[in-house]
């Protein structure tokens, strides 16, 4: 089959397209023929190479993708040749402490797909079938494909974990990139007021269609100064930070007295300095967060099917073209998800 690949860390031209060994089916796997794939940024930082992750080479990657269930393991239940299906990219193991309290995401060897093993960005891919949720008909591929990871993560966050309530007020950082655009859309949702950051005119227009009240071009001015202008110095109650070090200061200053800063990413670095004195004068909250539960995933996704929230695709690209995908990631073009097509497909 054809997948795509890299065999060393490094820039996007060590990322090929080409012959890969078919996949062997274990008793608990799903053998799903790869309708579309879409990509994160945790592609970028792991075509790259990650600190403590010693990746088995070539590598593929992906850790969002739908497609139509082939053939199915011994043990395997809930799935059935034909089903439509999508990847949800969290392994844990079932029986740690933080498993069986419900809190998979927590869970002591949790994984990601894609990450830490092979992804799905190929023809054909064995899932397990924890791992697998049910498409219903008449969602389309490239929705299916682009809507877990971001929309499961951004759920989590404001709604588990920064416990989001109705007529408070969250900053959205990157509101153009995955996480950002489906925060923007759950923070609505759950009736917050909600601020945007972008960094062009046309990508604060898209913010404000999805439900962004206010949005605040970072390329012109420091956001946390806008933020305490437009809430007349208060701040906010939530600020969703997936960028990382270069927004790390600007987000705590951002936040109201009692104000919650939840984190999922750090995309700009890892290190962010922290003035404690404004931390606990201020009695604010730092909240890290990771994935989500099984039941958060089936929670969000089905509002993704309903129609209620809209993963925003900025390009379509066959997977051949991964490279360039990487580039509109890295170069941040574009609003939304990028999307990649079996070459077969299409």
């Amino acid at each position: 089959m054809q997948a795509v690949q890299f065999r060393e860390h490094g820039d996007t031209d060590v990322i090929e397209y080409g012959e890969y060994p078919d996949p062997v089916v274990a008793d608990d796997e799903v053998l799903v023929d790869v309708k579309a794939g879409a990509l994160n940024h945790l592609d970028v930082w792991n075509r790259r190479g990650l600190p403590g992750i010693d990746l088995a080479m070539p590598h593929v990657p992906g850790s969002d993708g739908a497609g139509v269930v082939e053939a199915v393991g011994g043990a395997v239940e809930r799935f059935e040749p034909g089903d439509r299906v999508a990847l949800s990219a969290g392994v844990s193991c079932g029986h740690c402490e933080f498993c069986r309290d419900g809190e998979e995401s927590m869970c002591v060897n949790y994984h990601i797909i894609g990450e830490h093993v092979p992804g799905i960005h190929a023809e054909r891919a064995a899932i397990p079938a924890d791992n697998l949720v049910l498409i219903p008909e008449g969602v389309d591929w490239e929705v299916a494909a682009a809507a877990p990871l971001v929309f499961q993560t951004a759920w989590r966050m404001l709604v588990t974990r920064a416990d989001l309530q109705p007529g408070e007020d969250v900053l959205v950082l990157g509101a153009s990139g995955g996480v950002g655009h489906a925060a923007v859309q759950i923070a609505d949702y759950v009736g917050a007021t909600v601020y945007a950051t972008g960094s062009s005119e046309a990508k604060l227009d898209r913010a404000r269609e999805l439900g962004a009240d206010h949005a605040i071009d970072y390329t012109e001015r420091d956001f946390d100064g806008a933020i305490r202008e437009l809430t007349g110095k208060r701040g906010v109650d939530v600020v969703v930070d997936h960028v990382g070090s270069q927004t790390w200061e600007g987000s705590l200053r951002s936040l109201a007295k009692g104000g919650r800063l939840v984190t999922c990413g750090a995309t700009t670095g890892p290190t962010g300095e922290t003035d404690i004195r404004r931390l606990f004068w201020n009695q604010l909250e730092v909240i890290g967060s990771t994935m989500a539960t099984p039941g958060e995933v089936d929670d969000v996704l089905e509002l993704v099917w309903e129609g209620a929230f809209e993963p925003a695709i900025r390009e379509t690209l066959p997977m051949s073209e991964t490279a360039r995908a990487h580039e509109l990631i890295e170069n941040r073009e574009g609003f939304g998800k990028v999307v990649v097509i079996p070459d077969s497909e299409l």
